[in-house]
């Protein structure tokens, strides 16, 4: 049974082909300069805010110095946010129809490039002094640099991880940092994690109008950035309202030529295929429900044309992705069987029916004992309440829209397998990376809220339109541009406020801590190109850096317990530690 789809002008942006009949110059035409300009802000925003930063002279390895780090970029943000603000709330008061659209969708631009351009102003801070990117060559670091130096050594690509950021590491550091991967690590790990709002921004925008896209996209992009690897988070951060764009074509394939289906669906495809060889996870755990939201769109009941026109989309779609996406899925088919993963980190430990929070791998503050943080209700907190209160009020009013059905298919696929694998995590002995669920879960309940509350908003104004229908009753026409001029107002304050608390995060901390900031730590204790230490290597003393050599696939069979003490390790895993020294 097909369901059938109606246009909701608030949920998506007009079609330029339904308009295409609109006298005078082409949709599309009109509005190529303005959403060229909006995504050129929002990224030279993000990136130059994030070089700026790069100037601001303090010592990240003592509080003092982070505090007064943090501080000056959140005066540099206020310097170029309050002007943007003004201008937005003064086109809402004064401004005609286009401009104050044009406005609008540019101060969302703005706001959306400088939440994450403060994080990855934030990490520059934290890094000062050091070529060194976050992590220096431990851990995730140490391995991306590891492969990405075989890489450079003519040793290929390792068998299963996406080579995407790999070979972009690889590059990086062949042609820009004369083949030093670590100074190249520091340099994406900042470029991506300036982009990464933008980027989320301009996802949602092929979705929603700018203030609901940016409802959406800052507060995720903020939570979900890992500065350590952006790479992985900003492909889940895109793909849910891709998909979210394909099922919105589908509904609309009978309205297109045959061509124009075959053109969109190759174009989706290859940007699937792209961001499958850079991290695949997220497609593994929302392709069950993805392949039943797809089913369940196709327009069975519309006659022989559309169908032919959605198998056209849907074909060129999977043949381009599946083509872009071959270097990685040739490696999966040889080698995806033989493939377990054993590391066992904090959050393995944890509930798995807690979804709405993620602590990090660390065995720092908060303790164990206090993860999950406790709820007035049954252990559920207020925020748990209010997304679940979204998804409710979703399923009621946009069961039949695109965009959240994506969602819906994100969060119901991720759910099930993710207590698929915890649940035969015993018997296999392998994690297969389950509680990385929780990330795209908790981003399907954050986009489930907003659309909600955007379909009670466009519910809510078409029943006072009904009720005042031929009558002189009505609300001021600019009512609802001074509500959105404020509502983005708001929305910077909680974005200036959020990035400050993601930057502070990765500070600078002495190992001993257990806390993100050993990352950034971790970086000013080796040496330079040189034979030098960083500028404010702590007591002035460093390590000579290790050879990049590629990982080598672990023998283990059974569960490795990270940062768990031998002696706590049969509570933890069972049986005894392999080794003291290996109880990480």
């Amino acid at each position: 049974m097909a369901i059938e789809v109606p246009d909701d002008p608030q949920l998506a942006p007009p079609d330029p082909q339904a308009s295409a009949a609109t006298p005078g110059r082409h949709p599309r035409a009109r509005r190529l300069p303005a959403a060229t300009a909006e995504a050129a802000l929002a990224l030279a925003l993000a990136v130059g805010f994030m070089v700026w930063a790069r100037n601001i002279h303090v010592n990240p390895l003592i509080r003092v110095g982070q505090v007064s780090g943090l501080a000056r970029l959140q005066f540099r943000a206020a310097l170029l946010a309050i002007p943007l603000l003004a201008a937005v709330l003064w086109a809402a008061h004064r401004a005609g129809g286009p401009r104050w659209h044009l406005a609008l969708r540019l101060g969302c631009a703005a706001v959306a490039g400088l939440g994450t351009g403060i994080v990855a102003g934030g990490i520059a801070v934290a890094l000062r002094g050091t070529p060194w990117g976050l992590g220096g060559q431990d851990g995730d670091p140490g391995t991306l640099q590891g492969y990405a130096a075989s890489f450079l050594r003519g040793e290929g690509l390792p068998d299963v991880y996406p080579p995407g950021f790999i070979v972009l590491l690889a590059e990086w550091a062949r042609y820009l940092r004369g083949g030093h991967v670590g100074y190249a690590l520091k340099d994406l790990q900042l470029l991506l994690s300036a982009v990464f709002g933008p980027l989320c921004y301009l996802a949602w925008r092929t979705l929603l109008r700018p203030a609901w896209a940016l409802a959406v996209a800052l507060p995720a992009a903020i939570l979900f950035l890992d500065p350590i690897r952006p790479y992985s988070h900003l492909v889940m951060v895109v793909l849910l309202p891709l998909i979210g764009r394909l099922l919105t074509e589908l509904t609309r394939v009978a309205e297109l030529s045959a061509r124009a289906a075959l053109l969109r669906g190759a174009l989706l495809g290859a940007v699937f295929g792209l961001l499958f060889l850079v991290y695949s996870g997220w497609f593994v755990w929302s392709a069950p429900g993805v392949l039943v939201a797809v089913l369940l769109l196709v327009p069975w009941r519309r006659g022989r044309a559309a169908l032919t026109r959605a198998a056209g989309l849907l074909g060129a779609t999977a043949v381009t992705a599946a083509a872009v996406g071959s270097p990685l899925l040739l490696r999966l088919a040889a080698h995806g069987a033989g493939t377990v993963d054993r590391y066992a980190y904090f959050d393995v430990y944890i509930d798995p029916a807690y979804v709405l929070g993620w602590r990090s791998d660390r065995s720092g503050w908060p303790a164990a004992w206090a993860w999950p943080p406790p709820g007035e209700l049954a252990g559920q907190t207020t925020f748990s309440l209010l997304v679940l209160a979204g998804l409710g009020l979703a399923l009621a009013l946009g069961l039949r829209r695109p965009p959240v059905i994506a969602a819906l298919s994100c969060l119901a696929s991720a759910w099930v397998l993710r207590f698929w694998f915890a649940g035969h995590m015993q018997r296999d002995q392998a994690v297969m990376l389950y509680p990385r669920t929780t990330w795209l879960i908790l981003y399907a309940l954050i986009a489930l809220t907003v659309l909600a509350a955007l379909l009670l908003s466009g519910g809510v104004r078409a029943a006072w339109l009904r009720l005042t229908a031929g009558r002189q009753v009505r609300l001021p026409r600019f009512l609802g541009r001074r509500l959105a001029a404020g509502s983005l107002c708001g929305l910077a304050v909680f974005g200036a406020m959020a990035a400050s608390w993601s930057a502070n995060r990765y500070m600078p901390q002495d190992p001993q801590s257990g806390t993100m900031g050993i990352d950034a730590y971790r970086s000013h204790t080796l040496q330079r190109a040189d034979g030098s230490c960083p500028l404010y290597a702590p007591g002035h003393t460093c390590a000579a850096p290790r050879e990049d050599w590629r990982p080598q696939d672990s023998k283990d069979t059974r569960l490795w317990c990270g940062n768990v003490s031998p002696e706590n390790w049969p509570f933890y895993c069972g049986g005894r530690a392999p080794s003291p020294d290996r109880s990480g």
